[in-house]
Order: C-alpha cells, then structure tokens, then sequence
C-alpha cells in the first residue's frame, strides 16, 4: 500500500535526491547532451556520492517550506517539494506512473497550501509534465519558456495555474 507523508531530511535525502535525478533524466533531459544534462541536474548528478559534501549539497538544495514523499513498502516512489502557492517540483519514479502518486501528492500539496490561505497554486510544467497537470486541473498561464537552472539553458516549461477556491473554475487564477 502506497502512504503519503513527510519528507524526513535526514532519512529521505539521498533516496529523494536519486529518484529527482533518475526522474529528471529520463523524462525531461532526454534530448541534451550528456554535458547539457549534467548542468541541469546541478547536485543531483551525485546523489548516488557517499561523499559528505556531496550528501550536504543534496540535503541544502532540497530543503523547502513542504515536502512530501510517496512510499510503497519503504521504498520512495514519488516526492513533490513545495510551499504556499507553488508546486515547486513532483517526480514518480517511472514504475509507479499512471498509479494515482503524483495526483495523491498534488491534491495533498494544495489541500494543505488552502489550509495555510493560498489561493492560487502555480507551477512550472516541464513539457512532458503538461498533460498530467492539465489532468488535475492546471491551466496554461502564459507561453512556453526557457529554463536556466542550475547553469544549463533552453529546458522548456510551461507556466500553469489552479485556482483553489471553492466554487472557482479551476485554474481560472482570478
């Protein structure tokens, strides 16, 4: 059985941190070079270090207002990082999609984002992410842009909303 919870920093990091690399290799860097996905993927091309500075680096850049994780039999299989108003990242690892995670992770994220008196959620969709975000809600806010993290350049994302307030056409965004 799948459970939602916390994230435990000093439990989750290096799972989180190799899932997030894992994840975002195969789905969204697919199409860059090997030196282009290094770039993107900042710290988290060492989340499989045992090194010190390396396990520190993953922990800082993870660290967030709200984190939860998805676990299947102490396993993490999906983690969505976020704070009041902002999906800031969700991964499922590849043998758990189309299983509910990233819906049971976003719905969690914006019920307790409401709780706190958010009232719109926003969230940069990498493109592959779009139809899944669509599914649960998300708008398209404006046009496609380029993504600079981590120094490399020209990911595509698309900006999206959801309005949470009850009775609001969701990601109307008033």
């Amino acid at each position: 059985m799948i459970s939602i919870r916390d994230y435990d920093e000093q439990k989750d990091a290096q799972s989180v941190g190799i899932l997030i690399a894992e994840t975002y290799r195969k789905y969204d860097l697919d199409t860059a070079s090997p030196a282009e996905q290094e770039k993107y993927l900042g710290p988290f091309r060492y989340a499989w270090s045992e090194e010190q500075p390396h396990r520190e680096a993953i922990v800082r850049i993870l660290r967030t207002e709200m984190m939860l994780v998805a676990e299947d039999k102490g396993q993490i299989v999906g983690v969505l990082r976020g704070k009041p108003g902002r999906v800031q990242s969700l991964f499922v690892r590849e043998d758990y999609h189309r299983h509910g995670i990233g819906s049971r992770l976003v719905e969690r994220c914006e019920q307790e984002c409401a709780r706190r008196g958010t009232k719109v959620m926003h969230l940069a969709a990498t493109l592959y992410a779009v139809p899944f975000y669509e599914a649960v809600g998300y708008k398209k806010s404006t046009g496609i842009r380029n993504y600079l993290g981590f120094g490399g350049r020209g990911l595509k994302y698309q900006p999206m909303k959801k309005d949470l307030r009850p009775g609001s056409a969701a990601g109307d965004g008033g």
